[in-house]
């Protein structure tokens, strides 16, 4: 029975030892890719694209049961990654902090507890 054990064994490393592993290597592709889901709490969406050149664009966001959303615009490329914000989230205010812009609707009389609901 051990020598039968020490057969298979035998067998199956000289099997691996032989077996010269070959990972191919693929071009990038172009790809594009997107979804929408919406529920009795929102919405969510994503959508993206590249060109197989490093060139990325895409968008996504959602928006809540309370008309709260944010939707941020992005390309990423040899410059880079730069996006652009849109929301109306209570807190926020126009600015652009590193290349990223953010264009705010927020109602500025809204304060953050007021925003927060304990459930």
């Amino acid at each position: 029975m051990i020598a039968k054990i020490l057969l298979v064994l035998f067998i199956f490393t000289t099997a691996l030892a032989n077996h010269d592993e070959y990972e191919e290597h693929h071009q990038p592709q172009p790809y594009k890719f997107g979804y929408e889901i919406e529920d009795h709490h929102g919405s969510q969406h994503r959508q993206e694209h590249g060109d197989g050149h490093g060139h990325v664009q895409g968008s996504y966001g959602y928006i809540d049961d309370k008309g709260i959303y944010r939707e941020v615009h992005y390309v990423a490329d040899h410059n880079g990654f730069r996006a652009t914000v849109k929301t109306n989230e209570p807190g926020t205010e126009n600015q652009s902090p590193a290349h990223i812009e953010f264009h705010s609707k927020a109602h500025h009389s809204l304060h953050h507890d007021e925003y927060h609901h304990h459930e």
